[in-house]
This record gives C-alpha cells, sequence and structure tokens, in this order.
C-alpha cells in the first residue's frame, strides 16, 4: 500500500503560536504510513521559492507502523526556517501513504489543516 515518492506543495510554519507547548505550537506534519512488512528509509528534501534546496532529513518508519514527524523539530543539516513558504519532496525505499498536517495557533481561534500529499 501506498509510493515511494510524494510531494507536499505547500509548506509554511507560523513565527507565532498561542496557548500551552508543545501541545499548542504552531506547527507542521508530516504523517507518515508504513503498513508494509518492511522498515520503510525515508529522506524529505525542502524546497524554497528563493534559495536553494535543503536535506535530506533522514526517517525511519517502522515496519507496520506510523510516524508524526513535525517539520519544527527537523534540525539536520538545517532547522527549518519559520515563517516562510517551502514544499518537501518524500522519497521512500519501501510504499508509504504521507498526509500533511499544520496547527496555525497565531491567535487563539486556532486553525487546523490536513490534507494528503500528492503521490509521484
Amino acid at each position: 500500500m501506498g509510493h515511494h515518492r510524494w510531494a507536499i506543495a505547500e509548506g509554511y510554519i507560523p513565527k507565532a503560536s498561542n496557548g500551552p507547548e508543545p501541545e499548542m505550537t504552531s506547527h507542521e506534519t508530516v504523517c507518515i504510513l508504513n503498513a508494509g512488512d518492511t522498515d520503510a528509509q525515508v529522506t524529505l528534501t525542502i524546497y524554497f521559492s528563493d534559495r536553494e534546496p535543503i536535506g535530506p532529513y533522514r526517517l525511519t518508519v517502522g515496519a507496520r507502523r506510523t510516524l508524526h514527524q513535525r517539520f519544527n523539530d527537523l534540525d539536520k543539516p538545517a532547522a527549518v526556517p519559520r515563517g516562510t513558504d517551502y514544499a518537501c519532496i518524500i522519497e521512500s525505499d519501501q510504499p508509504v501513504v504521507v498526509q500533511h498536517t499544520r496547527l496555525d495557533s497565531r491567535q487563539s481561534e486556532n486553525a487546523l489543516l490536513t490534507t494528503m500529499a500528492y503521490p509521484g
């Protein structure tokens, strides 16, 4: 089940948050499902409109497991900048399913966005 390549065309981590941390910290998350019997080695590459891409970020998603990775917590090879538009390509050596989620808590009326990534 799934694909080896996925794209998230829209990314943005708000600079500000409202509410208790870490639960209400404004963030973006890549949610990866590996329904297969083999661990998936996954890389993320982040693209920008005004600079060269950064990555790869390397993740392992265990067999028959899910991983919810906040973009805010990615720091090697570099932190994903806040307040900057970006996009992401996800590549995996095993078929996986990818969903994208954002929590924007800049104001007390929080906004939650979620969408499936584009399989390529």
